[in-house]
């Protein structure tokens, strides 16, 4: 077997047997913190060896598979593009369209509380919506909103309202009866039990559904841009480099699509942990 397969595969184990160990580990405080941060980064270290070892060693052709190294060194080079294609997808579409459908679907899920014929009226229908194909969605988008990113924004908005809206109804009844008995009790009206208890409550589920959206309006801007966009964002960029087979440049925007929605799924996470400190969830992750 090659000798740059066999480093490859020899690394993964000594990395394997390095996290298993670290793992196992009852660390608390720092050192726990340390580890968790020490173990995915030694992980996604071991995997692109592997694949570098893999890729080089059994000659596997670029255009489908290039090494690591290639598409580093085509992030290296095209800095200035990668950063246009970022800036047109994720500045200008992805975050207008994930603010607006977040908080639309939380504004209206407040607002059908009340009504026990809406919310049974307005969830099977986030369902269905839901379940749409994405590439029947994006398409009629640009058909109604134009080219440029209000359309990759308006795709957005349909792909993140009704997640926050199904999550937010369920938050909202997440609080139990004794509990509003209790607000009651207290001479507490509709909206200072919405504030006070049942909002709080439902701050889980928010941002659950924020987390998810996260992904999902990241998502369905790119595939947006396939079907129609100026000459710049990651879609773009994507289906015209792989119809050159510039297999390195698609690689390369794919990696920054992954580094950007990983950091905007770790600062909500972040967010998260300082808005929820008192939920179980959270408490029972600190050391």
């Amino acid at each position: 077997m090659n000798a740059l397969v066999l480093g490859a595969i020899a690394f993964w184990l000594v990395a394997w047997a390095i996290n298993e160990w670290l793992v196992r580990l009852k660390a608390r405080g720092t050192a726990a913190r340390a580890i968790n941060f020490v173990v995915p980064l030694l992980f996604g270290a071991a995997l692109l060896v592997l694949w570098e070892g893999l890729v080089r060693g059994f000659s596997v052709p670029s255009v489908l598979l290039p090494p690591p190294s290639a598409i580093w060194a085509r992030i290296a080079s095209s800095v200035p593009t990668l950063w246009a294609d970022f800036y047109q997808t994720f500045v200008r579409s992805v975050l207008p369209g994930y603010a607006i459908g977040c908080l639309a679907g939380l504004v209206v899920a407040i607002l059908i509380d009340r009504s026990p014929f809406l919310k049974r009226g307005l969830l099977p229908v986030g369902n269905f919506v839901s379940a749409l194909p994405l590439v029947g969605i994006a398409p009629i988008m640009v058909m109604w909103f134009g080219f440029d990113w209000q359309s990759k924004a308006a795709v957005v908005v349909v792909m993140t309202f009704f997640p926050m809206l199904v999550n937010a109804v369920a938050g909202l009844n997440a609080s139990n009866q004794m509990e509003r008995d209790l607000m009651r009790t207290y001479a507490a009206g509709h909206w200072a039990t919405l504030f006070k208890l049942r909002l709080p409550a439902a701050w889980p589920f928010i941002f659950n559904a924020l987390k998810i959206n996260s992904t999902l309006a990241l998502i369905g801007a790119i595939v947006a841009e396939f079907f129609g966009t100026p000459v710049v964002g990651m879609g773009f960029r994507i289906s015209s480099a792989i119809g050159r087979l510039n297999v390195d440049m698609v690689w390369a925007e794919i990696a920054v699509a992954a580094l950007a929605g990983s950091i905007f799924y770790g600062l909500i996470a972040l967010v998260e942990r300082g808005v929820t400190f008192w939920h179980p969830s959270i408490r029972g992750g600190k050391t």
